[in-house]
C-alpha cells in the first residue's frame, strides 16, 4: 500500500491540475510585473520534481533543459504552456513508480546527489515539494484573478474524500 504521505502529495498534484484547468496557451505566458507566467511556473515544478524524484533519487534527467531554465533562480522566460504540461506529467509519470516503493524507513534516508548526501533527507523533500506546490496553487490562483478568469476553484478540494488522513 502507496504510504499516506504519497496519497497526500498526489493529493496536492491534483490539486495543482485543478488550478490549472482552463488555462490558454496565451494566458500561461502572460507577464505581470515581476511575476513569472503560469507556463515558467509549470516548468519550475517540473524541475523540482525531476530533481528529487529522477535525478537524486535514481540519477536520472530526463529534459536537461529543465535544470538550465526553471530551476530556482533561473530568469524569466515564456515557455509554451503545452510544452511545459508535457514535459511536467512525463517526469511525474517516470517519478511515480519510486513515490510508490517509498516507505517510513526511506524517508528517513538522506537523497544523494553523484553518490554524496544533500543535506536533506527524502522524507523533508517530500514535505518541501509538497508546500512548495501550494504556494505555487495560490500564486497561479492570483494570476487567474489578474486576467479575470471566472469560476476559480476553490481550495483546498475534497481531500476528505480524496486523500483522508490514515496513519501509516
Amino acid at each position: 500500500m502507496t504510504h499516506p504521505l504519497i496519497d497526500q502529495f498526489r493529493f496536492t498534484r491534483r490539486e495543482w491540475l485543478r488550478g490549472l484547468d482552463g488555462v490558454s496557451e496565451n494566458d500561461g505566458a502572460r507577464h505581470f510585473g515581476q511575476m513569472n507566467c503560469i507556463s515558467w511556473t509549470v516548468g519550475h515544478l517540473a524541475w523540482h520534481e525531476q530533481r528529487y524524484w529522477l535525478e537524486r533519487s535514481q540519477g536520472k534527467i530526463l529534459f536537461p533543459m529543465l535544470n538550465e531554465l526553471f530551476a530556482y533562480g533561473a530568469p524569466m522566460s515564456t515557455p509554451s504552456l503545452k510544452e511545459m504540461l508535457d514535459c511536467w506529467q512525463q517526469v511525474t509519470q517516470a517519478a511515480d513508480p519510486l513515490l510508490d516503493s517509498l516507505t517510513t524507513v526511506r524517508f528517513q534516508e538522506e537523497l544523494l546527489l553523484n553518490g554524496q548526501a544533500v543535506g536533506q533527507t527524502v522524507g523533508s523533500a517530500l514535505r518541501r515539494i509538497t508546500y512548495h506546490y501550494w504556494y505555487h496553487i495560490g500564486e497561479i490562483q492570483a494570476i487567474r484573478q489578474l486576467l479575470e478568469h471566472p469560476n476559480l476553484p476553490e481550495y483546498v478540494g475534497d481531500i476528505e474524500i480524496e486523500a483522508p488522513y490514515r496513519p501509516k
